[in-house]
Parts: structure tokens; C-alpha cells; sequence
């Protein structure tokens, strides 16, 4: 029962994330348009929907995540390609809170091709994660490639390398 409801909690985490960084590049693209208070306002709710919302919710996805795999032992090439394009929406996650340290300093813009290559770009990768959860596709390693993954390995590989003694 616990891992039904860590997984519920997981489900609805990554559902606010993902949802609040598409939102973000609408808000960035609106600092145009203000100046004065308008552009203050926007900012405090930027900063505040970022800082309240979306950061918490990534760090609730990614702590229920790394429970999940504990809970459940799921270590199919299929997860290790999650976990990539997970890592590819916190390089966003991240990016985005930086943009917003800089982007409402004066002078500065957020141009029209970059509110459209951001927001593909996160719907993209956002699609990607449904897409190889729900299908968990069948990929297989080469077997050369899978021996390096075993236990000893890098032992074996790099032994006169890193032996402690000669």
C-alpha cells in the first residue's frame, strides 16, 4: 500500500513540475510588454511561483522517484533512459531559475524564438518521459556493453591502473 501511495504522490509531484515549467516561458515572454509596476508584479509572481510551486514539487518528483526505485527494484534499460530525460528537465528546471535572477534586470528581454524553442523544447521532453513510462519499450544492450555494468568490472578493466600495491 505504501508504494501505491508514494507512487500517487510521484504522479501528482511531476504533474505540477512539468506543468509549471511550461508555464514559465509565458511568463517570460510577458516582461516585454511592462515596465514599472507591472513589471514588478510580474517578477514577484515569477519568483514566487517558481520558488513556492514548481521547485518544491521537483524536489517532491525526484525524492518519491528515488523511493520508487527502492520500493519497487526497477532497473530496466528502459528506466535508464527515464532517468536521462529526467536529468534533461532539471537542466531546464535550473536554466529557467536562472533566467529569472536575470531577466527582469533593466534592459533586459526575452525574445518571441526563445519563449517558442524553450516551450517545445520542455513539451518535447516532458512527452518523451510519458512516452517511455507508459510504453516501458523493450531495449537490449550488447552484451559487451552490458559486461562493463557488471559487478568487478572496472576491477578488471583498469586492475594494474588502480591496484593499490605493486
Amino acid at each position: 500500500m505504501s508504494a501505491v501511495l508514494v507512487k500517487f504522490l510521484h504522479i501528482l509531484a511531476i504533474s505540477v513540475w512539468a506543468g509549471g515549467l511550461m508555464c514559465l516561458p509565458s511568463l517570460y515572454v510577458q516582461r516585454r510588454r511592462l515596465s514599472g509596476d507591472g513589471l514588478h508584479r510580474l517578477h514577484n509572481f515569477t519568483r514566487f511561483f517558481y520558488v513556492a510551486l514548481v521547485s518544491p514539487s521537483a524536489f517532491v518528483a525526484v525524492a518519491s522517484g528515488i523511493a520508487l526505485i527502492f520500493m519497487q527494484s526497477t532497473f530496466d534499460a528502459w528506466f535508464s533512459v527515464k532517468l536521462a530525460l529526467v536529468a534533461a528537465l532539471v537542466i531546464i528546471h535550473v536554466t529557467s531559475g536562472a533566467l529569472i535572477l536575470r531577466l527582469f534586470e533593466p534592459g533586459q528581454t526575452y525574445p518571441f524564438w526563445r519563449f517558442a524553442v524553450v516551450s517545445t523544447l520542455t513539451v518535447t521532453v516532458i512527452c518523451l518521459i510519458l512516452v517511455v513510462v507508459l510504453g516501458k519499450p523493450q531495449w537490449t544492450t550488447p552484451g559487451r556493453v552490458e559486461s562493463l555494468f557488471a559487478p568487478g568490472a572496472l576491477g578488471t578493466l583498469f586492475g594494474d591502473l588502480i591496484a593499490w600495491s605493486k
